[in-house]
């Protein structure tokens, strides 16, 4: 934390200097102009200089692939954007997660912006009516695989400090800008590390964090999770196996259908080891709120068992599917698939200010959840939330819609605005206000 301290300590008088100085200079402009001055035109009039910007590195985060474990050119992408800006620090950590710094005159509190550089492999690329890296821009949309999910609010948060560099708006708090790893395919690893790890190796702790995770500009507050579970069958007659794994299958089979997008099967694998038959069922199940994994193990194990014991005596077992996984930094990791259902309050401190500042800025101000329609997406919220206790929301330019789907596509607009109006949340919650000041304030 040193480096931060000094650097604080440092520049404070120099920083509240400038910042009075292009204050004076944009009220003398606003007054030629007959327009009124406040922090949110003098946002929006620097947000304007940046759109150029803005939109050309979106099309080179989208032109440049980074499937889950390997994002190191998009991880060079940012990391060269952040210092351009520039942040006041910008390093990799160990799994390969940028981290750009901006510093306020005090420790805390800090604000989180995090976004994955990842992307879900192509599928159906024979659809696409051009390549899923084109970046191409048509009919104001930005098109290409992880341009929704989540380039574009990847973008934005990179933009999202320049455009406070830019402003002059003097921060209290800390800023962090985080491009993480292996959140498509590897449960959140980056943000874990980066949590248990990086930020406090420099002695910060996010008192807030804001994910650019595709809302569609709304203000989400949460999401249900989901566990991916391997159902095993063992014992020493292959019939009886194979009559029990096929019968525990076609019991949860039917069970989908009734709830469809709760549910997902895979057929049974057999197998022969040590003169033993066995059979595992891979089962992928939505986690609701008030649900946790110990005892959706508990009962999935009941009920196979109960099913299996009808068709002869087998062993039965239940357990969260684990592998492990190498990033592109050559790091090996454990990964336990499984994402936790989570909400922030939507009464929290954190959301009654980010509405008000979008609302101060007017910027739509809507709030709501992730449906994630699809078992196995998720957001980094669920380890933010549930596993470090940072209040946590969601506010992104891409449709949720978009995510994954053929012809991916973010709205240049949205991109735009998804600067303007996270910038004016981070201001709302760790700022400094710049427009009557006395000298108490400074």
């Amino acid at each position: 934390m040193e480096f931060i301290n000094i650097y604080q300590t440092t520049t404070n008088n120099i920083l509240q200097y400038l910042a009075r100085q292009v204050l004076s200079t944009e009220i003398e402009q606003c007054e030629t102009n007959g327009k009124e001055l406040n922090m949110y035109n003098l946002l929006k009039s620097k947000n304007d200089g940046l759109k150029d910007d803005l939109i050309a590195f979106t099309q080179k985060l989208i032109r440049t692939p980074s499937p889950s474990l390997g994002e190191s050119e998009a991880a060079t992408l940012v990391e060269q954007e952040l210092k351009r800006i520039p942040c006041d620090k910008v390093f990799r950590d160990d799994v390969g997660n940028v981290i750009g710094l901006m510093l306020g005159r005090e420790a805390e509190p800090t604000v989180l912006l995090n976004c994955h550089m990842d992307t879900v492999p192509v599928s159906h690329e024979t659809l696409w009516k051009e390549s899923p890296t084109s970046g191409s821009i048509s009919e104001g949309r930005i098109y290409g695989l992880g341009a929704a999910d989540c380039k574009g609010g990847l973008a934005a948060h990179v933009y999202t400090a320049a455009l406070l560099k830019r402003s002059l708006l003097p921060l209290r708090g800390n800023l962090v800008i985080a491009a993480t790893v292996a959140e498509e395919n590897g449960c959140s690893i980056g943000v874990r590390h980066l949590m248990e790890k990086t930020l406090p190796a420099i002695n910060l702790k996010p008192t807030y964090a804001i994910l650019g995770e595709p809302t569609g500009l709304g203000l989400y507050y949460g999401h249900d999770g989901w566990v991916e579970m391997d159902i095993n069958v063992e014992g020493n007659n292959p019939f009886l196996v194979d009559d029990a794994a096929n019968a525990i299958f076609n019991e949860y089979s039917s069970r989908n259908t009734d709830e469809p997008g709760t549910l997902s099967l895979q057929r049974p694998r057999f197998r022969n080891d040590a003169g033993r038959r066995q059979a595992t069922i891979q089962m992928n199940r939505r986690l609701r709120p008030a649900e946790n994994v110990g005892s959706i193990l508990t009962q999935t194990k009941h009920e196979a068992n109960m099913v299996a014991q009808a068709n002869g005596t087998v062993a039965v077992a239940v357990a969260v599917r684990q592998e492990n996984q190498k990033l592109y930094t050559g790091q090996t990791t454990l990964v336990r698939r499984v994402v936790q259902a989570w909400m922030t309050d939507p009464f929290h401190v954190l959301m009654e200010r980010a509405r008000q500042a979008l609302s101060a800025a007017d910027c739509m101000a809507r709030p709501g959840k992730w449906a994630l329609d699809r078992i196995g997406m998720g957001t980094a919220g669920s380890v933010l939330t549930g596993e470090f206790h940072v209040p946590t929301i969601g506010y992104g330019p891409g449709s949720e819609l978009m995510a994954h789907a053929v012809d991916e596509s973010v709205s240049v607009e949205k991109v735009s605005e998804a600067v303007y109006g996270t910038a004016a949340m981070v201001h709302g919650l760790i700022g400094i206000p710049v427009f009557g000041w006395t000298a108490d304030e400074i």
